[in-house]
């Protein structure tokens, strides 16, 4: 039967959809359903053994914590290691960060399978050193674009001053089509100090939305378990269907932490090269992600009016469209 903790959202054309809580992923059990990542790639992680071993992934008080390693000095070009590890789901699911430090590249991640980029690539959190803006990047095949007129909140990432509205990952150095959120309170210091938030993803044949929310300013419906998206105002980005087909384009997503290798670090102003300050650990002190819940919450299409949804749901009108993803991200302090 329908969970009393979903969303109903009544249409013109004689559906009705809802919100329903598919997953929850917390505490002791949150690595359950994570299988850790150490294959060939360009993100470089430990593994499971190891990272438990070595406390780099652990639960304190329900609170989920990966963390870099910062007690151990090692050669050159090896420090990047310890950046954490790999979750992967068999489908999409949700992630986040915590505290930004030079050297450190924060990155929550979809990746589709198959082969890159046709599958797709949704960047939700990124960036790297200080920055103090997150930046929301899509990576496709050809024929997906983003839209410049589309309603976001956000800036549009440019090149040489050209916008990057192709998403296609082999053109343009694969920039990919990004959008820097306006808010510095999406990212690093200033996100760090005001407590943690949420990030949202919306993927449906809508589009993809991403949402970021401070913690004095998350929806009281996240806070209920029971997500109204359509409630929470202009996303900071969004991929439209115009320009681009959310389901051809985005196909069998797994999550992925990640680390930024060297090349970004010339450019930075950062004193050195990045593999000598990867070396000294006590720049890892505060490189952790701190997790208090996620949950994944999916979207049910009815047929008819919805006098009875919970008839609706155990029928075989139901039809699973879409996931709504979000996360509760908290740096330091616990939720309450």
């Amino acid at each position: 039967m329908l969970d009393s903790r979903s969303q109903t959202l009544a249409s013109t054309n004689g559906t009705t959809s809802v919100w329903i809580i598919e997953d929850t992923y917390a505490g002791e059990t949150f690595f359950d359903t994570f299988d850790f990542f150490t294959g060939p790639d360009p993100t470089h992680y430990t593994t499971e053994e190891f990272a438990f071993a070595n406390g780099l992934a652990f639960v304190t008080d329900d609170i989920v914590y990966m963390k870099g390693d910062n007690t151990t000095w090692l050669a050159p070009n090896m420090r990047i290691k310890r950046l954490g590890v790999a979750v992967c789901w068999e489908s999409g699911r949700t992630w986040l960060f915590s505290d930004l430090h030079l050297g450190v590249w924060p990155a929550w991640w979809t990746l589709g399978g198959g082969q890159w980029p046709y599958t797709g690539e949704i960047d939700i959190i990124e960036g790297v050193h200080d920055n103090e803006h997150n930046q929301v990047t899509w990576h496709t095949g050809p024929n997906c674009n983003l839209t410049a007129n589309a309603n976001f909140t956000g800036s549009i990432v440019t090149t040489n001053g050209q916008p990057n509205l192709v998403c296609d990952g082999i053109a343009n150095g694969n920039a990919g089509c990004g959008v820097t959120e306006w808010s510095q309170a999406s990212y690093g210091p200033t996100f760090d100090a005001q407590g943690g938030g949420v990030f949202a993803m919306k993927w449906d044949d809508e589009g993809i939305a991403v949402w970021s929310f401070y913690r004095a300013a998350v929806p009281q419906d996240i806070i209920d378990g029971v997500p109204s998206p359509s409630s929470w105002g202009i996303p900071v980005a969004v991929l439209e269907p115009s320009g681009c087909d959310p389901i051809t384009n985005f196909v069998n997503h797994s999550i992925v932490f990640g680390d930024w290798a060297g090349n970004s670090y010339a450019t930075s102003g950062c004193p050195g090269t990045c593999p000598d300050h990867l070396q000294d650990p006590s720049n890892f002190d505060d490189a952790e992600w701190s997790i208090n819940t996620l949950k994944v919450y999916k979207k049910v299409t009815l047929q008819g009016p919805a006098v009875n949804a919970a008839e609706h749901l155990i029928s075989e009108t139901a039809r699973w469209t879409s996931w709504v993803l979000i996360p509760v991200i908290i740096v330091g302090i616990l939720w309450v």
